[in-house]
């Protein structure tokens, strides 16, 4: 990728964070931390090749590079290809593979190393290694002997509570990315720190504690309930009984909803190195609500703000930036492991929002004339929901424009079908009319 003068140009329009907004949030940070559940990582690292280009190490951690050393092997053996003797500290450290050792000896050979005025370790994909004492070692090793004028800079799929936690704090490291987050949940910098917890539902379901995965549920019981806490913060007693435990006595019920609920705090408690016992959720006012001693994150919640800010969007580029948002969110439907009633119901909830943050986004590259872009997202949002009719007349109006008679022709056939067999009925008399002139032109 070169510089181009666009580039800074592109960021300011689509993250709405201008570069020297950017840059003034890195000067002087030893550690820049890429928020993963940011649209635009690799707009930050277009920024980084654009004003640093000279200075810039790049490194993308690899599959099978699962220790420390594996990776450290890797990096210094590339970078030693290209840049004709870097690593020397490195390879000195690695036969004893002591991970502060390690630490000390990257920066030393990154201060050695000068590229340009300011030099920038990047290093994509840092998930692929865990996030155990050795890398808790090394990276507080790395960036407390991190010369002045080197930064190092971290991509990953998952940004774990520790080590960094400390590092911002203390002021060394800083997380881009969190500009348009309705809840900054990691890093949340506070005079007595709080478990922060992430739940990520789109999908099959997990939960991390400070960066820590939940593996051990001790039960689907457990596990359904801390789902059903997360998506509804405001809840009764006597909701929850009937979700849960209709068949049973009230007495009875609540036996095994105390019992449920402990195993939860026991959950989340167990993943916190600092020890305490920690709800969930806290009864006020006759109704269960989100306890006060963690920081909640939620992605199915992050998905519902995008997708609703975006329809009272009076500016386009932010529309397009929250529909962009929220597309990326969804990452598959809605526990999709788990056929309980509230839950079914409320994946069909969310897979509808989800296929009208596409179709909106298929009308909003219609009026900029990008027709092939609008046929995409219009094509992905009907297999969500395959019955609406004034989308398959979208695509073929758009068919019709582009002179491409047969795929429209194909499209009304394939709307044909999808009634027929779901509905048991034919398209409507408006589909019927484009049809006729869909073939009155061919």
């Amino acid at each position: 990728m070169s510089p181009t003068t666009k580039a800074p140009k592109m960021i300011d329009a689509v993250t709405k964070v201008s570069v020297e907004t950017f840059q003034e949030r890195a000067r002087d940070k030893k550690l820049i931390l890429l928020y993963p559940w940011t649209t635009y990582r690799t707009l930050f690292l277009t920024h980084f090749l654009t004003s640093n280009s000279a200075g810039l190490l790049y490194y993308r951690i690899s599959d099978g590079q699962e220790t420390l050393t594996d990776w450290l092997t890797g990096l210094v053996t590339e970078f030693d290809e290209v840049l004709d003797g870097f690593g020397r500290n490195l390879r000195q450290a690695l036969p004893a593979g002591k991970p502060a050792a390690l630490g000390e000896a990257l920066a030393a050979d990154l201060g050695a190393y000068r590229g340009g005025s300011e030099t920038t370790l990047f290093i994509d994909e840092f998930d692929r290694l865990p996030f155990d004492s050795d890398i808790h070692q090394f990276a507080e090793a790395l960036v407390s002997h991190l010369p002045e004028g080197v930064q190092v800079a971290i991509s990953s799929r998952l940004l774990t509570y520790q080590p960094w936690y400390g590092m911002v704090a203390r002021g060394e490291a800083v997380v881009l990315g969190t500009e348009h987050r309705p809840d900054q949940v990691m890093f949340t910098v506070e005079p007595n720190p709080r478990p922060q917890l992430e739940v990520y539902a789109l999908g099959r379901g997990h939960a991390l504690v400070n960066g820590q995965p939940i593996t051990n549920w001790d039960g689907a019981l457990p596990r359904n309930l801390f789902f059903y806490f997360m998506d509804n913060p405001l809840v009764t007693r006597d909701e929850i009984f009937a979700t849960f435990w209709p068949e049973l006595s009230v007495k009875e019920a609540t036996n095994v909803f105390h019992v449920t609920k402990r195993k939860i705090s026991e959950r989340i408690s167990m993943k916190v190195v600092e020890g305490g016992n920690y709800e969930l959720t806290q009864y006020s006012g006759g109704f269960y609500v989100p306890s006060d001693k963690v920081v909640r994150h939620y992605d199915v919640n992050e998905f519902q703000t995008a997708v609703e800010q975006a329809m009272m969007a009076s500016d386009e580029q932010e529309d397009e930036r929250l529909l962009s948002q929220a597309i990326e969110l969804y990452n598959a439907p809605f526990l999709h492991t788990i056929e309980m009633v509230w839950v079914v119901a409320r994946r069909e909830q969310l897979r509808q929002l989800f296929a009208q943050a596409l179709i909106s986004m298929g009308r909003l590259n219609k009026r900029r004339g990008d027709h092939l872009k609008a046929v995409g997202y219009f094509i992905r949002s009907l297999k969500e929901t395959p019955e609406r009719e004034d989308i398959h007349r979208e695509i073929m109006n758009i068919y019709l424009k582009l002179g491409r008679r047969e795929d429209a022709r194909a499209q009304y056939q394939q709307l044909c079908d999808t009634l027929s067999t779901r509905f048991g009925i034919g398209p409507s008399r408006e589909s019927q009319d484009l049809y006729s002139l869909i073939e009155a032109g061919g």
